[in-house]
């Protein structure tokens, strides 16, 4: 069957995003009504959303910011990560996986990836630890935990903080565990296309409340009233004090009203994404000229996104060509992501192409398949049949 960018007949008259947020009549009412409250900001709300991820993960605390990249920049200020050290992650992340060391004045260190579960090796980690590694921020790539517990084995005699980046595994359980307890800190993205949305916003989960305290005090500027941190105890109820240079990186209430909003749906989030990475994988595991991302046993993953690789040798043309081919159809893909280091700005403090051939690989063959639970099955088919139409055409 001709392809549509050759002028044949699309798989779809209107295209189909990769990803795209639901909301509700009941998370318009929310946000109307904090709207209408005395708090757009510094209320009750933003209190009450952190408890409920915090409960929902199991952990302790949880601590609100407005983006998942604030999160983390918090996250690497409360490990205490300053200039000249050293933190790990991958490089098949979005950029702020990294940024956040440079915010501190730290150094990103990129340790390379499994080609099979396109998550950061261990093995990898494991040659890049100096000493002066201060914390590793293993990514759970599209929502496939990372095995953290191989992880701490490698610095169980170390003073090395892992801050898990889990923007893409809300709701993924780790060893039937849920992601968000069991590294030392998890940030969470509620970007709208994450599995839920604050429209933006992120959040740390902890179990350390000296971590808890300074993650508080950083999205505000490092300003208390906390009697307990004050040098001066005598002062009235108006009194504060700025003990760090902190940010303005607090969480609106009505973004918070959303969030609570969602959270009462993740589990039909939830269930309507395993739905649909489970008909993707039916579908995909026998297209030759298709590669799936493996799925270790210890990860009961929620997906926030379906990547497929492409086998290009056995394939006529390339990954950009494929993508072409299946924007022509309808199909929305979409790239995630550019190693990190290959970005201009890396390139220019100096790292070099080529330090991790396997995520060098792997960015050159993948794309990003559409998943969002308000999918129907026949959009989800229109994907299948477009896939199978574009690489069964280009198939050497």
């Amino acid at each position: 069957m001709k392809p549509a960018i050759l002028g044949g007949i699309p798989t779809r008259k209107e295209a189909l995003p990769y990803a795209k947020q639901y909301i509700d009549d009941e998370d318009c009412i929310a946000v109307n009504e904090i709207l209408k409250s005395d708090f757009l900001t510094t209320g009750p709300k933003v209190k009450e959303f952190e408890e409920i991820i915090a409960n929902y993960v199991g952990a302790k605390y949880a601590v609100a910011f407005s983006n998942g990249t604030a999160a983390l920049h918090g996250a690497c200020y409360a490990a205490g990560i300053g200039v000249g050290d050293e933190v790990i992650t991958t490089p098949m992340t979005f950029a702020a996986s990294a940024n956040c060391v440079l915010y501190t004045g730290g150094i990103p260190v990129f340790a390379d990836i499994d080609l099979n579960t396109f998550n950061i090796d261990v093995k990898e980690i494991e040659k890049k630890i100096t000493n002066k590694t201060k914390a590793i921020i293993p990514v759970d790539y599209t929502g496939q935990a990372v095995d953290i517990d191989a992880i701490k084995g490698l610095i169980k005699d170390r003073d090395i903080v892992i801050i898990g980046d889990g923007a893409h595994s809300l709701g993924t359980k780790y060893k039937e565990t849920k992601v968000g307890f069991v590294a030392d800190m998890t940030m969470f993205s509620f970007h709208p296309v994450k599995t839920i949305t604050t429209g933006e916003g992120g959040i740390i989960t902890t179990n350390n409340e000296e971590y808890h305290t300074k993650l508080i005090n950083f999205r505000t500027h490092c300003i208390t009233r906390d009697i307990n941190q004050l040098e001066n105890k005598d002062g009235g109820n108006w009194y504060y004090e700025q003990l760090d240079l902190g940010f303005n990186y607090r969480m609106t209430d009505f973004q918070a009203a959303l969030g609570i909003s969602q959270m009462k749906k993740l589990d039909k989030f939830i269930a309507r994404r395993k739905e649909i990475v489970s008909r993707y994988n039916e579908a995909f595991k026998d297209l030759d000229g298709i590669i799936l991302q493996k799925n270790e046993d210890y990860s009961d993953t929620v997906n926030h996104l379906y990547v497929l690789r492409l086998d290009l040798d056995k394939l006529k043309i390339d990954r950009k060509e494929i993508y072409n081919a299946l924007i022509a159809e309808g199909i929305g893909v979409h790239v995630h992501y550019i190693p990190v280091y290959w970005h201009p700005y890396y390139q220019k403090l100096g790292y070099k192409k080529g330090s991790c051939p396997k995520a060098e690989e792997l960015y050159n063959s993948i794309l990003t398949v559409p998943l969002y639970p308000t999918m129907t099955d026949e959009d989800v088919e229109d994907v299948i049949n477009g896939f199978y139409k574009i690489i069964n055409y280009y198939r050497k």
